[in-house]
C-alpha cells in the first residue's frame, strides 16, 4: 500500500466543550473537495490525549460515515503503555479504516530496541496497517534509522511519518530508503525539500489553510516540474511559522473559525486560546 500526496491529521472541533460533529462533518467535506489524498483523525493535531475513549470510537465512525469511503481514513492511536496500544488497536479492526498512525513511545524513554520491541509486538498483534510517527520533541527519543529500517521490513509496517526535526536524518533515509515503504513528512516546513529528495508527500497540519497549494506543490513535485512547486511553496512560506508559533492546533483553529469552516476555535486544557497577538499577525497574512 503505497501512500502518496498530502494527508490531513484532521483536528476534533469544540463547541461548549463537546464534539461538534456538524462542524466535523463540513471540514471533511471540504477537504476531500480539496484534493487531499487521506484523512488522519485523533492525532496530536486532533488533541488526541484530551479525547475521552467513548468519543474516540465515536468520531472513529464518524469519520469513516462522512469520508464515505473517498478517501483513505488512518487513525492517530498513540500510547506509551504497549498492552493498551494493541488493545485499542485490535478494538479497531472492526472499522473499515485503512490502518493506524501510532508515535514512539513517549514520556518512557525507551532505548532503540524498545522502540522497536514496542512495535513489533503493535505490528504482530494487529492485522491493521501501520504507519511510524517519529516526532522526537515530543516523545523525548528519536527513532533512528536504522530502527526505522528494522521495522519497515515488517509487511502490515506500510510508511513513516517523519518528525524528525533532522535534515541529515531524513535526507540520510530518503536516499537509502527501505523498498515499498512510504516516507511523509510531518515537519512542514521540510515539506518541499523533503519532496525533492524523494520523500511520497507529507502529513501536514498546516494544509488546513490553502490546502490547494499544498497539493499544487505535491502534483508539480510529481511531474518534475520544480519551478512551478517552488513558486506555490514560496507562497505558503510565511504562513508555515505562523501556525506553530503558539500551540498546535489552536492558531489553526482560530483560522478556520474564522473562515466559517468550524463554529468554535475551542481547543481542550491544557492547551488555550491564542494570543491576541498572534491573532493580529495570522489575520494580517
Amino acid at each position: 500500500m503505497r501512500l502518496q500526496g498530502v494527508f490531513l491529521p484532521l483536528i476534533t472541533p469544540f463547541y461548549e466543550d463537546t464534539i461538534d460533529l456538524e462542524s466535523y462533518r463540513k471540514l471533511i467535506e471540504f477537504y476531500i473537495s480539496k484534493g487531499i489524498s487521506g484523512l488522519i483523525p485523533l492525532a496530536t493535531t486532533g488533541e488526541y490525549p484530551t479525547i475521552e475513549e467513548d468519543e474516540f470510537f465515536m468520531l472513529t465512525e464518524k469519520c469513516i460515515e462522512y469520508t464515505a469511503g473517498r478517501v483513505p481514513v488512518f487513525v492517530g492511536i498513540s500510547d506509551n503503555n504497549t498492552r493498551r496500544l494493541l488493545q485499542k488497536a485490535v478494538r479497531l479492526e472492526k472499522y473499515p479504516i485503512a490502518g493506524i498512525l501510532c508515535a514512539a513511545p513517549y514520556y518512557n524513554l525507551p532505548g532503540q530496541q524498545g522502540i522497536y520491541e514496542h512495535f513489533l509486538r503493535l505490528a504482530e498483534g494487529t492485522e491493521l496497517k501501520i504507519i511510524l510517527y517519529n516526532i522526537p520533541y515530543r516523545t523525548g527519543c528519536n527513532m533512528e534509522n536504522r530502527t526505522i529500517r528494522r521495522l519497515a521490513v515488517l509487511p502490515n509496517i506500510i510508511g513513516l511519518k517523519d518528525s524528525c526535526g533532522s535534515l541529515d536524518q531524513s535526507m540520510e533515509l530518503l536516499l537509502d530508503r527501505p523498498a515499498d515503504f512510504s516516507v511523509l513528512t510531518g515537519h512542514d516546513t521540510h515539506y518541499f525539500t523533503d519532496l525533492a529528495l524523494g520523500a511520497d508527500g507529507g502529513i501536514l497540519a498546516s494544509a488546513h489553510l490553502q490546502t490547494e497549494r499544498f497539493t499544487a506543490v505535491y502534483e508539480h513535485m510529481r511531474n518534475n516540474n520544480h519551478t512551478a512547486a517552488l513558486r506555490e511553496w514560496q507562497g505558503l512560506m510565511d504562513l508555515i511559522p505562523s501556525l506553530f508559533c503558539e500551540p498546535n492546533p489552536a492558531p489553526i483553529k482560530f483560522l478556520l473559525q474564522q473562515t466559517g469552516l468550524i463554529r468554535s476555535a475551542e481547543v481542550r486544557l491544557p492547551l488555550t486560546e491564542i494570543s491576541n497577538a498572534l491573532k493580529r499577525t495570522l489575520l494580517q497574512q
